[in-house]
């Protein structure tokens, strides 16, 4: 039987937290399967989870401290970690329960319980339409049913548990207020995760065991959001948040009457010179351009919610799922259909802060470049980022291959191979591309459709080692700019051969490193030059071959390399794409490049089900 709890310390509550963010983590999936509210995308689970999770992981990073101190940490880790609608709701939720707690050494059942209270109402208060059937009406009800209890008795155990049966109570009858769940036949996503947030810490205390999550998606699995039909004022592409930090910051209304300009479900907090913001808008690039203003932006993302609506309907387990970067240049429509996920990489103008091809799509990274004082700068993915999108890959196929860019020319590879070793990831299969843009892009295509007929992950590595051996990229830029601050040419033959209009013809060699090829005088002869060269490649000509053109704001050269290549080779594939923001930092305006990828002689046997060509 368990020992009555007469106070909370500061320990206390940290260790409540980290069996919070492990219950909630293995209950994670099921939370994914309700989600059909505010909008059907299946990642309510992941966000509040995520978000639980940066709270135990900024409490294990103060240590031992006193209650204040601990309550406030979670706080303002809620607020920098929180992700999507429900890790939003949470953070204000903690932000109330901080100011509940004040200044607190320890604290007794009846005070635990009146900052569940203040965390309820200021979770109420930061919403402009408040929605009961959701996580309101289960925090507030749970919240309501620890103040009956702490009257009742002292024991913070009594109370909680109590506290977690109305908790119950409360989320079984979210059905009834809110449609939407009803027709569906779920509860709502959000207040069952503020359940199992609740049960976690009850289990704790009871020193029940936290069991991991289970691997994987069950193929019969039912995802109810997959059925669900998003409502014409709530049906906006992107998920779209921010950090904002500065120190004048405008009050919270403020931000929501911006906000509401762009989209729906807004969510806004603010703590100390820190501003997130979550909305749902068709617009990203348009969000952080406006909030540019309040202060230097730290942190973007905007995740695709039809893509991912679309995701659920194709949950049936394979054994290996292929992921990418954002410099991979390949088409939505392609990615979509192969299921291929990206890890985006970060675009930098001055301190403005964009995750490539997802924050700011290639249109509106030229824009910008066309009118920026200083040349932007890009970063690589952050370990987080990958293992993010690899424990989501993890949880609907056996094996993970990632074809990444390539080691020689970005710190990527690297960032994925720290990632994989910090989080422990087992199944996850690293491929260096030694190659960029459309080179990069063409290989995780192959890797797609050969996990599609059956190849396990380390055959389909293999593969791509020979197709790479026998693929290439060409490259030539229109101004030396860019290349000379990589350090690519030196600034004397830059200028000289700016004057003569040289236009130089890059390769990449078999490490994947930039190596000179050629050089013709003037934009036509470099048309015909690389053409010539790629003819001298493909001699004899190959019967499985495909190309892909990208170009930094050259459409119409890419179109007549384009016709050209079709003509003489007629590919499987012949992609044209504008080089995300990525490639065009490094090679400015006018740049392009040609791709190809031979696939003769894919093996068969045993295990493979089918050759190219």
């Amino acid at each position: 039987m368990a020992i009555g709890i007469a106070y909370v310390d500061g320990p206390r509550l940290a260790r409540s937290m980290y069996a919070a963010a492990d219950w909630v983590s293995a209950g994670r999936d099921e939370i994914n399967r309700l989600n059909v509210f505010p909008v059907p995308d299946g990642d309510t689970g992941t966000n509040f989870s995520l978000t639980l999770r940066a709270v135990a992981d900024a409490c294990r990073a103060l240590g031992d401290a006193p209650l204040s101190t601990t309550a406030q940490t979670m706080a303002r880790g809620a607020v920098l970690g929180a992700r999507g609608n429900s890790g939003m709701m949470l953070a204000h939720f903690l932000l109330g329960f901080s100011e509940g707690i004040g200044a607190r050494e320890v604290a007794s059942a009846r005070e635990i319980a009146g900052a569940l209270r203040k965390g309820a109402a200021a979770l109420y208060a930061s919403l402009d339409e408040p929605r009961e059937g959701t996580i309101l009406t289960v925090a507030r009800a749970a919240a309501v049913a620890a103040e009956r209890a702490a009257v009742d008795s002292p024991d913070i155990s009594v109370f909680m548990t109590r506290m977690l049966a109305e908790g119950e109570i409360s989320l079984a009858r979210t059905p009834e207020l809110l449609a939407v769940l009803k027709e569906a036949g779920v509860v709502d996503a959000g207040g069952k995760g503020f359940v199992r947030m609740l049960e976690g810490v009850v289990r704790f205390i009871h020193g029940d065991p936290i069991l991991p999550a289970p691997p994987g998606v069950p193929e019969a699995y039912s995802f109810p959001a997959a059925d669900v039909t998003v409502a014409a004022e709530r049906d906006f592409q992107f998920c779209t948040e921010f950090i904002a930090r500065g120190e004048q910051l405008p009050p919270a209304n403020e931000v929501r009457a911006a906000m509401h300009q762009f989209g729906g479900s807004v969510v806004v907090a603010v703590v100390a010179d820190i501003l997130k913001v979550h909305v749902h808008t068709d617009t990203p690039e348009a969000v952080f351009t406006y909030a540019g203003r309040w202060g230097e932006l730290t942190f973007t993302k905007a995740d695709d919610m039809r893509a991912q609506h679309l995701a659920l309907q194709h949950l049936k387990r394979r054994p290996v799922a292929v992921v990418t970067d954002t410099s991979a240049d390949l088409p939505d429509a392609v990615l979509d259909r192969h299921h291929i996920a990206l890890v985006p990489l970060q675009v930098l103008f001055g301190d403005a802060v964009f995750q490539d091809r997802v924050g700011i799509k290639p249109e509106e990274f030229y824009r910008r470049l066309r009118a920026a004082r200083e040349l932007p700068t890009t970063s690589q993915p952050t370990p987080g980022d990958f293992v993010r999108v690899f424990r989501s890959a993890l949880e609907e196929a056996d094996d993970v291959l990632a074809v990444l860019l390539g080691s020689g020319l970005s710190g990527t590879f690297q960032a994925a191979q720290a990632a994989v070793r910090a989080a422990g990831l087992e199944r996850v299969h690293l491929f260096d591309s030694r190659s960029a843009t459309l080179g990069l892009g063409l290989l995780a295509l192959r890797a797609a459709e050969l996990a599609e007929s059956g190849w396990k992950a380390a055959e389909i590595a293999n593969e791509l080692e020979r197709v790479r051996r026998q693929s290439g990229v060409l490259l030539t830029v229109d101004t030396y700019d860019n290349l000379i601050r990589s350090g690519r040419v030196s600034k004397g033959k830059a200028w000289l051969a700016g004057m003569l209009d040289v236009k130089p013809i890059l390769s990449l060699d078999q490490t994947g490193r930039i190596v000179p090829v050629d050089r013709v005088r003037g934009r036509d002869a470099v048309v015909t030059r690389i053409l010539a060269l790629v003819e001298k490649q493909l001699t004899p000509r190959p019967k499985a071959i495909r190309f892909g053109v990208v170009h930094a704001e050259a459409p119409e050269v890419a179109e007549r390399v384009r016709t050209a290549l079709i003509a003489a080779y007629r590919p499987r594939d012949c992609f044209v794409a504008l080089a995300t923001g990525v490639l065009g930092t490094h090679v400015g305006l006018g740049a392009w490049a040609l791709c190809w990828q031979v696939e003769d002689g894919t093996p068969t046997g045993p295990s493979h089900g089918v050759a190219a060509g």
